[in-house]
């Protein structure tokens, strides 16, 4: 059934991800010229680019990592008679959502860094974190749906 409470936290994740198409995840401050480095699901550069040399990089695979995790949390919502089927697209959903982290870090640790050389660091913003609040959700919803599948079966045994 749809109000279950792992459908809950399932469409909570994918509340989270698609969020993250909307917030910024990372940004720096260049202290030299004062201009704003921003990584968001799509691109890493300036905040605002005022000419053409300050072409943005492309960070689409952060964008499809998260539209994906969104997908398969929506699937998964649809699969309540199959609970099976769901703790393995909640597998799947974690994979996809530790890569989606790695991404996250990667672009903001090492490419953004890079981009801009100041001894400051940058800063991790909203955007940052609701790959670990996805991952939470989709852990809390596997723990119900296992113990769904838990409960079935015992009633099972005793039929």
């Amino acid at each position: 059934m749809i109000q279950r409470i792992q459908s809950v936290f399932l469409f909570l994740l994918v509340i989270a991800m698609v969020a993250l198409f909307f917030v910024p995840i990372w940004s720096k401050t260049n202290p030299a010229n004062g201009q704003e480095y921003v990584l968001t699901a799509f691109s890493l550069g300036p905040a605002a680019a005022t000419t053409a040399a300050e072409a943005s990089t492309s960070t689409i695979f952060i964008a499809i990592l998260a539209g994906l995790a969104a997908l398969i949390a929506l699937y998964e919502i649809f699969q309540y008679k199959n609970r099976l089927t769901q703790m393995k697209l909640g597998l799947l959903n974690s994979l996809v959502m530790a890569a989606l982290m790695g991404c996250a870090f990667y672009f903001s640790s090492y490419v953004g860094e890079d981009l801009v050389k100041t001894a400051q660091q940058g800063e991790y913003m909203a955007g940052f974190y609701l790959p670990a609040v996805g991952l939470l959700m989709n852990v809390l919803a596997n723990r119900f749906i296992k113990r769904d599948e838990d409960l079935v079966r015992s009633m099972d045994r005793l039929r």
